[in-house]
């Protein structure tokens, strides 16, 4: 199971590569697509609310092992550069930068414009992705895409692969009511094994729930390892009290208040003592309060962009999360609204 975002600018041509890769299925501020055939399984998230918000981006980037950044003819825009920018700021490592609509441009100009985005890729997370120009309407590269996607997805088979023996975690994306089964949740398993008749946290509420049956890809399976998208009926719990970003999990830490060992871009603005920022952890999210910085070990009133630096940050909503969890910071009031990512100080 392979599993791609496609972001990008509104003009970039994303949706519609997105409607030529898979069929479309789950509509939202993101738009699910999926394609099976002969033991072959991609699902495509084009992330259609952005760049209203940035939400259906984070969730894109979250519930995929694989990028593909959609660049039309007329080259980026401000918006491409905030894609890079939360790319880098995710950690994105796999992915793919398409140039789309190629029937409306002559070689010699994608060849430049080719090399303008390798040079604003350098020293991002881009820098070593491939290119490929394509068009969905003469279909001209669409089959080498389809093959370098495949070929991406092994190397994340075996990075998941190795995931297996963690702890078991899903992160939801849906959820409804089914009558006569109750509670089903759609996500992503992103580390562990799931089975059938586990009973597991639901956090951050706190509420064992049992797995009934789990499905992938509307066949009922009796586990799932890391990677895979699955459907799950639960025991114990109503639809109602299960949101978007909640945790399948018996290895959480909750909490509203967090220090943080940050990152910030080079492309964001100072930040100060007193700012309210929107953090990301996964598909949760929340505003928070700055209460203190520090950096190069003194406490100061404000932190630069491009530095490291230690934020002490305090909310009103209970967030779960794990050691590894990588949190998004990111201004919304600002034109780039990506700040920068942190992780939790352990000593905390």
């Amino acid at each position: 199971m392979t599993k791609v975002a496609i972001i990008g600018s509104c003009q970039s041509g994303r949706t519609a590569l997105a409607s030529k890769l898979g069929k479309k299925g789950n509509i939202s501020d993101v738009t699910m697509y999926d394609f099976a055939k002969s033991g072959t399984v991609l699902i495509v998230v084009d992330a259609t609310g952005y760049p209203k918000s940035i939400k259906p981006l984070v969730t894109a980037l979250n519930l995929t092992d694989i990028v593909l950044l959609c660049i039309p003819p007329t080259g980026p825009d401000t918006y491409t550069g905030e894609c890079i920018v939360a790319l880098n700021t995710a950690g994105c490592m796999h992915g793919i930068v398409v140039l789309t609509k190629s029937d409306l441009a002559y070689q010699g100009a994608l060849d430049e414009l080719k090399k303008r985005i390798r040079k604003i890729a350098t020293g991002t997370v881009l820098e070593n992705w491939d290119q490929i120009a394509v068009s969905t309407t003469t279909f001209e590269g669409m089959e080498e895409l389809k093959t370098m996607i495949a070929s991406t997805g092994e190397k994340v088979d075996y990075e998941l692969a190795r995931l297996n023996e963690l702890p078991p975690r899903v992160v939801i994306d849906q959820v409804f009511n089914v009558t006569g089964i109750g509670c089903v949740v759609l996500g992503v398993v992103k580390q562990g094994t799931i089975h059938a008749k586990d009973k597991i946290a639901m956090m951050p509420v706190d509420k064992t729930v049992e797995i009934r049956s789990i499905q992938m890809h509307d066949v009922n399976v009796k586990s799932a390892a890391a990677g895979a998208r699955v459907g799950l009926a639960l025991k114990n719990i109503q639809s109602k009290d299960v949101d978007r970003g909640q945790v399948i999990s018996n290895n959480e830490t909750v909490t509203t208040d967090f220090t943080l060992n940050c990152t910030l871009s080079r492309f964001t603005k100072r930040i100060f003592v007193g700012a309210i920022l929107h953090i990301f952890a996964g598909l949760q999210s929340a505003p928070v309060r700055v209460e203190k910085i520090i950096t190069n070990g003194n406490v100061v009133d404000y932190a630069k962009e491009g530095s490291e630096c230690v934020l002490t940050l305090s909310g009103s909503k209970n967030i779960a999360y794990i050691e590894s969890d990588r949190f998004i910071l990111t201004s919304l009031d600002e034109k780039q609204r990506f700040v920068g990512y942190g992780f939790c100080d352990l000593g905390t």
